[in-house]
């Protein structure tokens, strides 16, 4: 039996969630997100909490069961809290700028990186070179963030690039001068 899936999720206060055909619906303070079941398992809501059961023990329903109990877990906590990655970007002249549903990147390229914010994400950008990625989706706002991040990965040698906030780097020496 799954530890995670036999947990119940504690629902807050101001969080709405409504059951219906295996599809969970949940409205918070940060917005509107569902998520819907598969056919081998069941939600059920009691006493300010979300239970997810198996309705049987065959292979299929126990291996899904934690990861959808963690799903519905993280769709609670994004419509009540909400889910962040900051981002940082190190390197001389390099910076960002958000445009419309635009984030506009200056890496030292000969053109300007223009990436489009997808819907339900927001991105601030702070000092040009401080990124906050928010949003209620955990896996868009992941997904987001790693796709920024991917324009310039931060390079070994000088740390240049952008990276998350803590994010460390390992540094490789560079070229020393042989004599003879």
């Amino acid at each position: 039996m799954s530890r995670i899936g036999r947990m119940p999720i504690p629902v807050p206060a101001g969080i709405k969630i409504a059951i219906e055909d295996n599809v969970v619906s949940v409205e918070g303070p940060k917005g509107k997100a569902s998520h819907r079941l598969p056919d081998c398992l069941v939600a059920s809501l009691s006493e300010g909490q979300l239970s997810v059961e198996k309705r049987s023990e065959e292979g299929k329903s126990r291996a899904l069961h934690g990861l959808h109990r963690t799903l519905l877990y993280n769709t609670v906590t994004g419509t009540h809290t909400g889910f962040r990655k900051e981002l940082e970007i190190q390197g001389v002249g390099f910076r960002a700028a958000v445009q419309g549903k635009d984030l506009t990147l200056s890496l030292g390229f000969s053109h300007p990186v223009i990436y489009r914010i997808p819907e339900g994400i927001r991105v601030a950008v702070n000092d040009n070179t401080k990124l906050l990625v928010e949003g209620i989706d955990k896996c868009l706002v992941g997904q987001v963030a790693a796709e920024i991040r991917r324009f310039y990965p931060p390079e070994p040698y000088k740390g240049k690039g952008v990276r998350y906030v803590g994010e460390a780097i390992r540094r490789k020496a560079g070229k020393t001068a042989q004599g003879k």
